[in-house]
């Protein structure tokens, strides 16, 4: 393998994934010429600063201001894509490395939720790989687990901590007792999340994960439009003591699963036990559970985002190309992929944690309640701490198993009572 020719990497963003990348190539470049049977080097860069210092010698490396002219460089074998964005540069580089022979990898899940099935057709038709392990979870090996690890099995059902900036705010919330946008500045502080951090929090950034990871776990082509979307603002630190108080802990928690009518995807805030793999999982980490017919449940947890861990994914891409490791994108040949069925979200059948803001007097609870009964939705537990005549008081309750679509009728009954002052915050129950 000496006589090998190395495999030559242009690199398209410099950014903290970017220098990430160049830095574990460097550090670890005999170890990954052994493990790949040839070198692996960099011979093309594309970023808008040339004079930064990213710690790595680029002084031998063709720079690109425009990326894609870096796609079609002759000296390039494969073009990592780390500049972000659905669309725009980002876009134009991976189609342009496409139709110039080149493999692509990818940490960009924006682009696959929004573009992931017409790449994938392109990659394929064209002998190509198109990776991107580093675009859902980081670090954790959730798309070589899921469609080779598990390639087995018929999954049932996949879910997950997918955003660690969310993950961060629901955590300190609960272990400060602070709400929402006080912890929200401090992770903003701290770099972990954006100054505009829409994406995040309103649910955006998982939903685009989830739409990747569904695809590879049911052999669909990418729907992100029929993920439903929701964030966490509306989470404050009463309802995260209340949920410590019945034994949950809530996340932002990504969900798609095969039901009778179709695949569900789904992203919004749930109630999960305290003791299970997901209630334990704190901090910035993500986690993501699979569900398989033969293999039950499989739990991968890890660093779901930053320099390192993001970096250990693309280069992992990075080694199966250069061993010459080829498997269809999504797990199945682009062409076999089904339309995905989606299974809306009226249709869930689960238990729902709802708080109210009421005014304490006579008869307020029996009129919750007997709304609920004339939508069929029955109480499992209801809490009131303390009394306040006259004055407005949080009432929490939980529900048996029901349909969204009852709940919802119900609530918004609920929302019209005279004593209900503010919108009902409801919260769905996941019993994993």
């Amino acid at each position: 393998m000496k006589d090998a020719k190395p495999l030559r990497i242009g690199i398209a963003g410099l950014g903290t994934v970017g220098g990430g990348v160049l830095k574990l190539l460097s550090s670890h470049g005999e170890l990954l010429a052994k493990r790949c049977g040839r070198a692996v080097q960099v011979t093309a860069v594309s970023a808008r600063d040339r004079t930064r210092d990213r710690g790595v010698d680029l002084s031998s490396v063709r720079w690109y201001d425009n990326a894609a002219d870096l796609a079609v460089d002759d000296n390039v074998d494969v073009v990592v894509e780390l500049i972000g964005g659905s669309d725009g540069i980002a876009k134009h580089t991976v189609e342009a490395a496409l139709a110039a022979g080149k493999h692509v990898v990818t940490a960009n899940k924006a682009l696959l939720a929004h573009h992931g099935s017409a790449l994938a057709d392109a990659a394929e038709t064209a002998g190509l790989t198109l990776a991107f392990e580093a675009a859902v979870a980081g670090g954790i090996p959730a798309i070589k687990g899921l469609r080779e690890g598990l390639a087995g099995n018929d999954i049932r059902e996949i879910h997950g901590i997918l955003n660690g900036t969310c993950n961060y705010i629901l955590t300190e919330m609960r272990t400060t007792g602070r709400d929402f946008a006080d912890v929200l500045a401090d992770a903003q502080r701290l770099g972990y999340a954006e100054a505009d951090p829409s994406f995040d929090v309103d649910g955006v950034d998982a939903a685009h994960k989830l739409a990747v990871l569904t695809a590879v776990a049911f052999g669909t082509h990418v729907d992100f439009k029929s993920v439903h979307v929701e964030g966490i603002r509306h989470v404050s630190a009463v309802d995260i003591d209340y949920a410590q108080e019945l034994g949950y802990r809530i996340r932002l928690l990504g969900i798609a699963r095969r039901t009778e009518t179709g695949i569900e995807q789904r992203v919004h805030p749930c109630m999960v036990p305290i003791n299970s793999p997901i209630g334990a999982t704190d901090g910035v980490f993500n986690a993501v559970v699979a569900d398989g017919d033969f293999v039950d449940k499989v739990v991968l947890v890890g660093r779901g985002a930053g320099a390192g861990p993001t970096a250990s994914a693309v280069v992992a891409d990075l080694i199966d190309i250069a061993r010459g490791h080829s498997t269809p994108t999504f797990g199945l040949p682009a062409a076999d992929l089904a339309p995905l069925v989606p299974s809306p979200i009226s249709g869930r059948q689960g238990r729902y944690y709802v708080r109210l803001m009421v005014v304490d007097r006579p008869g307020v609870i029996a009129d919750i309640a007997a709304t609920l009964r004339d939508h069929d939705v029955s109480m499992e537990a209801f809490l009131q701490r303390g009394r306040a005549p006259g004055e407005a008081v949080p009432v929490v309750l939980t529900t048996h198993d029901t349909d969204e679509a009852a709940m919802q009728q119900a609530l918004d009954q609920i929302m019209a009572l005279d004593a209900v002052l503010e919108p009902p915050r409801m919260i769905r129950i996941e019993d994993f």
